[in-house]
């Protein structure tokens, strides 16, 4: 039998680009090479493809990426539905000669290992559904509203989900209208209060207000990063809980809770990361399985499904929540449809190896594929043979017998 062909997309213009690279590193590490052909496909920060297996080596990122080497092939894909080639531009040899372009690989399924904007926000889903090539990841439309916190929170106060008081502002007014801005947050919350970027993960941009003079520090840095902040209500004593899932079609499995554990009322981008960056959201300290009630466990996980199938998503996602101790509520902060590390940390304690992980994501994605090949496109309609353009140039277009 032969072995799928598996790209692996990652990198992007993102904020969030090289913690994708050590993602994609790892997963590329921990996938059977007795299953898969791995295809790394690296985006650089300037949007060029590339791929070379020295890409599968986190070596040839540090201290940064270096496009003229020769063991990297700059690639584009074929955007022909169906088609799932990868070709690259050549020079011949000869005096005369001429630039080719050359097949470099075929690819059977796709795993975007992409985090922030530009690949995890929908764009390079809607790429792959133009391709008509099978992908490890959620769909066009959950991947953007997961990407947004501003929809993300509509969407899950529309459906019912429990989250956290807040507003969100455009950059636009802010410039015009501070007053107001700050006016309407101090009406709606009282402080401490959260202030991020809406489509930026990672912690990046993300602060903690504790007057106005911090608000406004917390609104600038927020608006450096994105045209769109959220600002959220803060709770004082919590515990922070996050729940993955993984499956597809209404069939969703939850991983364990884990508690992340930080010294900072925040949890930042460095206390994420910077502790053994190698290890991508792995290295980030935790208790795992989360020192919490059964009741409380059993709660998060089944809401951490009923959301997963609300949003009809689909691969690996993490659910990120917030447990307010003195109330004794349970909010979601965010949804990650493309997490850090892919969460596989998540799934070792429930017996599922990272290994095994990717290959249950790539039966999803095939499954979702046969299931998009499944629906009729080829609906006939006599639209085109009773239309007239008309004698002259410039003639309205009209429909005869209309």
């Amino acid at each position: 039998m032969s072995k799928i062909q598996l790209g692996v997309i990652f990198g992007s213009r993102s904020c969030e680009h090289d913690v994708s690279i050590i993602s994609a590193v790892q997963l590329m590490r921990a996938a059977d090479r007795q299953t898969y052909d791995i295809i790394p496909l690296y985006i650089t920060q300037k949007g060029e493809w590339f791929t070379g297996d020295a890409l599968m080596d986190i070596a040839t990122f540090t201290p940064a990426f270096d496009e003229n080497r020769k063991d990297v092939k700059r690639v584009k894909l074929d955007l022909t539905a169906g088609s799932g080639v990868l070709t690259c531009v050549e020079r011949g040899g000869g005096l005369f000669a001429r630039e080719r372009e050359t097949v470099v690989a075929r690819l059977d399924c796709v795993i975007p290992v992409l985090h922030g904007m530009h690949g995890e926000d929908g764009t390079v889903q809607g790429l792959l559904e133009l391709c008509n090539l099978p992908y490890a990841s959620p769909g066009v439309g959950a991947s953007a509203i997961g990407m947004d916190k501003a929809y993300m929170k509509q969407f899950f106060r529309g459906g019912g989900f429990p989250v956290l008081p807040g507003a969100w502002f455009l950059r636009s007014r802010w410039e015009k209208d501070r007053d107001g801005v700050i006016a309407d947050i101090e009406r709606e919350l009282s402080y401490p209060v959260f202030v991020k970027p809406a489509s930026l993960g990672s912690s990046i941009g993300v602060s903690k207000a504790g007057d106005r003079e911090k608000l406004v520090e917390a609104l600038e840095l927020a608006f450096e990063f994105d045209r769109k902040a959220l600002v959220e209500k803060g709770l004082v004593n919590k515990l922070e809980l996050n729940c993955s899932v993984m499956g597809y079609n209404g069939d969703a499995l939850p991983s364990e809770v884990e508690m992340p554990l930080s010294n900072e009322d925040l949890l930042t981008f460095w206390g994420k990361y910077g502790s053994n960056p190698t290890k991508g959201m792995a290295s980030l300290k935790r208790v795992l399985p989360a020192p919490i009630e059964p009741q409380l466990r059993q709660r998060i996980q089944q809401l951490s499904v009923d959301i997963f199938n609300n949003m009809d998503l689909k691969g690996v996602v993490r659910i990120d929540y917030m447990y307010d101790v003195d109330e004794g509520e349970i909010y979601i902060t965010e949804i990650n449809t493309i997490p850090g590390s892919l969460s596989f940390y998540l799934w070792e304690p429930c017996a599922v190896p990272y290994s095994e992980l990717i290959d249950r994501m790539v039966r999803y994605a095939m499954q979702a594929q046969r299931d998009k090949d499944n629906n009729n496109y080829a609906f006939s309609s006599d639209i085109l043979s009773n239309l007239s353009l008309g004698g002259k140039a410039g003639a309205k277009t009209g429909l005869k017998n209309a």
